[in-house]
């Protein structure tokens, strides 16, 4: 008798071990829970909960970049091209690197393409790399160098991820502020620019395989939002089956806002504050040039919301009233 319970105390101590592990399996484990920030030869792997989120590329690039983006569902949000070359994706505007900052003139000299005599901004060191449970952050320095070598600016930026738990979407901020190296720094006025990402190719409003469509604050709609004003605006299409959209909000404290909105039908997003000469087709070439003295700075703050379904679906108008009111 005794021999009969020993032998059921061990199956049982063995089925309960068997539980706990698939237990284990099935859920992320502690080091893996939250956001982890990790780096890498050239660039920055973030995770969210165990799952790639994005990677920030610094090292020899004509830029900092984000890529790729990876949105509710686990599907890709931005396009590959050109760091990777799929099916089904236009190889149109090589400078259009997933998410990126940057603008076509600055002191008269293109940050923005990757055209003979662009500008480069280049990494100068992190400030701070931190995981968290609840938010990771990266700080970093770069220098706005021209082609012939000359420091036009510096800039210092901070990418704040946040776990959203168990729900299914992305949130993350990006900051920025920018100085003068010597002299007044001038942004001028050009649609090529600046807070940008580029989307997957099936989430376009236009192409092959183009099924998006695209909405601002104002309710204005598709290929009508370009170059107008609103306090966000978000793109939303398939991917894989599913419809998922990013919304960027534009902070109240933004110089120029709401600002103004270079949204294209092939796919690029981006907040530019600067282009009203090519937005609101103004005679005056410099209407949208915006002057910051020597010894001074200027800051940008935008919130990134990756979301499963339209607009609609995802609240979007209730979530920006949230972001400027100062809750996640």
């Amino acid at each position: 008798m005794k021999r009969r319970s020993s032998r059921c105390l061990a199956l049982f101590a063995l089925a309960a071990a068997s539980t706990a592990l698939r237990t284990e399996a099935q859920a992320p484990a502690a080091s893996e829970q939250g956001v982890q920030i990790n780096q890498l030869t050239n660039r920055l792997r973030v995770e969210i909960n165990g799952q790639l989120f994005t990677e920030y590329f610094f090292k020899d690039v004509p830029r900092p970049y984000c890529y790729p983006l990876i949105g509710p569902g686990d599907v890709a949000m931005t396009r590959n091209w050109p760091m990777k070359d799929t099916p089904n994706e236009e190889h149109d505007h090589p400078h259009h690197r997933s998410l990126w900052f940057a603008h076509g003139a600055v002191n008269g000299h293109d940050f923005w393409s990757e055209a003979k005599g662009f500008g480069k901004i280049v990494h100068d060191g992190f400030i701070e790399v931190k995981s968290g449970e609840d938010v990771g952050v990266i700080r970093e320095r770069n220098n706005w160098v021209t082609a012939q070598g000359e420091l036009v600016c510096t800039d210092e930026r901070t990418l704040r991820i946040y776990n959203p738990g168990t729900a299914p979407e992305r949130v993350f901020d990006f900051e920025i502020t920018l100085r003068p190296a010597e002299g007044d720094l001038t942004f001028g006025d050009t649609k090529e620019g600046t807070m940008a990402v580029r989307l997957a190719e099936t989430m376009r409003l236009k192409g092959k395989v183009g099924h998006g469509h695209i909405v601002n604050s104002a309710g204005v709609r598709d290929g009508d939002t370009w170059g107008k004003r609103a306090d966000w605006c978000d793109y939303y299409g398939p991917v894989d089956g599913k419809v998922v959209g990013i919304a960027i909000f534009d902070d109240p404290r933004n110089p120029h806002h709401p600002t103004t909105w270079h949204v294209r039908d092939y796919g690029l997003f981006a907040a530019n504050p600067f282009g009203l000469h090519d937005f609101e087709k103004l005679s005056n070439k410099n209407a949208g040039d915006s002057v910051v003295p020597v010894g001074k700075s200027v800051t940008f703050r935008y919130r990134f919301y990756l979301h499963e379904g339209d607009e609609q679906q995802a609240k979007v108008a209730e979530r920006y009233k949230a972001y400027v009111a100062g809750n996640r």
